[in-house]
């Protein structure tokens, strides 16, 4: 099957957006550390969205904000819709009151679940970092535009700051800042790239500071464990510094990316990703649950090997991602104001062949008499 590519899309961002989303996945049914330092995705796709947030303000500054959210909340809203009735029936001891289930429509914070939806809500702080960096982006890029290099480090030194007052505000909005601030510097990166001035540094400069950055999270964390040992991402500014380090090295370059259309599958894949990028993320977690759920109920335990065990496990849960995304991924569709269909997948259209000219009719010769 052959899959419709624009021209137009930089297929170098789509494949990095595909294989953040993909480490996700990965990351949240095998939580190894090594998957996260192997590529910090949560950086990468922030940067990502710096960058194209860019371009929507340069191409349609009023509205660019307004556009940007329609694209990322409906989704979900019918996450929402699904899910708050069935956290409701099955009984929500602690449910706050209406006024905060609210955050399931503007999540400005982490939209509030009893402990059935943990595992859909759990991984609803990224929307709402996002929709806060979407927010400060006109700001951002004022600032950016103005003073380049201290916009790139201001979140950075916030950061540091909220860490040596973790009491000044209060547990919800230390979380929510938290999360800004820490991938506050990979979305000025993004929009760096997007006007061209990573391009202009030096490449040899480029690849030092980013190992340093890397070199230096990873020497910190080992020598500074958290409350969760060396675990990085529960040592926020060791992971600001190590995603910075990552962005930079993946941002000042843009390969050419011809070769993805000759190899089909990998190419579709990620096509399919970045169609339905904001689906695969919210339900991934919720499947992945599902699938743990299944594993138990169905005995699949008694499988002889750990190997085949996991393998079948993840295997349940793509398959319940691919049900999500079938039966809810058209709402991307309309967030983007394309028509809605079922396939993440597009058909490339043939050009029609011209059709051949139809010879005009011999003129009647009058012969003089």
């Amino acid at each position: 099957m052959a899959y419709a590519t624009s021209t137009s899309r930089d297929r170098y961002f789509d494949t990095l957006r595909a294989l953040a989303i993909a480490r996700v996945v990965l990351f949240h049914a095998f939580p190894f550390t090594t998957l996260e330092l192997a590529f910090p995705s949560m950086g990468v796709m922030f940067a990502l969205g710096g960058s194209l947030m860019v371009s929507s303000l340069d191409r349609a500054r009023g509205r660019a904000v307004v556009n940007r959210l329609r694209r990322l909340l409906p989704a979900l809203w019918v996450m929402g819709l699904i899910l708050i009735p069935i956290m409701i029936y099955k009984g929500w001891p602690d449910r706050p009151s209406w006024p905060h289930l609210l955050l399931w429509a503007f999540p400005i914070a982490d939209p509030p679940s009893s402990e059935l939806g943990y595992s859909a809500a759990g991984v609803l702080w990224y929307l709402v970092t996002y929709l806060w960096l979407v927010l400060l982006s006109p700001a951002l890029l004022w600032l950016y535009r103005r003073w380049n290099l201290p916009t790139v480090v201001l979140p950075l030194f916030g950061l540091l700051m909220l860490v040596a007052y973790p009491d000044t505000f209060g547990q919800t909005t230390t979380w929510v800042l938290q999360n800004i601030l820490t991938f506050g510097s990979c979305w000025v990166l993004g929009m760096a790239h997007r006007e061209g001035d990573l391009r202009k540094l030096n490449g040899k400069a480029v690849l030092g500071i980013a190992a340093a950055c890397v070199g230096g999270a990873l020497f910190w964390t080992w020598t500074h464990p958290g409350d969760n040992g060396h675990d990085m991402t529960g040592i926020p500014v060791a992971y600001a510094i190590y995603s910075i380090g990552f962005v930079l090295a993946l941002l000042r370059w843009s390969p050419n990316m011809a070769w993805l259309q000759r190899v089909r599958p990998l190419n579709g894949f990620v096509s399919m990703v970045n169609n339905r990028a904001v689906t695969i993320y919210l339900w991934h977690n919720v499947a992945i649950t599902i699938a743990v759920y299944l594993f138990d109920r169905w005995r699949l335990w008694r499988i002889p090997t750990q190997a085949l065990e996991d393998a079948v496990d993840f295997s349940i849960a793509l398959f319940l991602i691919l049900v999500a995304v079938l039966a809810l991924g058209w709402v991307e569709d309309l967030a983007a104001r394309r028509r809605p269909r079922i396939s993440p997948f597009v058909k490339r259209r043939r050009p029609q062949r011209p059709a051949a000219p139809v010879p005009a009719p011999a003129r009647a010769t009058v012969r003089a008499g």
